[in-house]
């Protein structure tokens, strides 16, 4: 399977506020209540569209996995215990997969694919977080190599920092 990336363009945003409706509609199905009608919202990803920042991965002309990528965080990323705090980072938002494309490693091979991107730039590390109550998305993180460096109590509850080294 051969996934095509590329940046968002505002011609794929309802696209995007679709796929992530129906990415809400299966996450509350397998109870699990990360994201809602407060968010993200279709400003979210149009403001990442338009700072440059939203990325799609193409599968047979569908768009199968959007994410965001920059250097912004909530306040609360202060709280981690960063493992490399002097590196240059990243911070992944809204990495959502398509329904249609679950369970065949998009997921997965997005990673790869974001990893060796920053690396291509010379990023040295990828921060996250991860919601405590999405076993998927912790599996996911932790397959990948990141380690836990804290913790964030948001609106919808506890969230994972996570931390990765990508390069020298």
């Amino acid at each position: 399977m051969t996934i095509d990336y590329r940046l968002a363009n505002i011609n794929d945003l309802e696209k995007i506020v679709l796929l992530v409706q129906c990415a809400i509609r299966n996450m509350e199905k397998n109870n699990i209540d990360q994201w809602d009608e407060l968010y993200p919202v279709k400003e979210d990803f149009e403001n990442d569209i338009i700072n440059g920042d939203l990325y799609v991965g193409i599968i047979d002309s569908e768009i199968a996995v959007v994410f965001a990528l920059n250097q912004e965080s909530d306040e609360d990323y202060k709280k981690g215990a960063w493992v490399y705090p002097e590196r240059s980072y990243y911070v992944l938002h809204r990495l959502c997969v398509n329904p249609l494309f679950q369970n065949r490693g998009v997921a997965t091979k997005t990673m790869k694919y974001i990893e060796e991107m920053l690396k291509h730039k010379g990023i040295q590390a990828v921060r996250l977080d991860v919601f405590s109550k999405n076993p998927y998305s912790q599996r996911l993180y932790a397959g990948a190599g990141y380690v836990r460096t804290g913790t964030a109590d948001w609106r919808k509850g506890r969230f994972y920092l996570m931390e990765k080294y990508i390069s020298e």
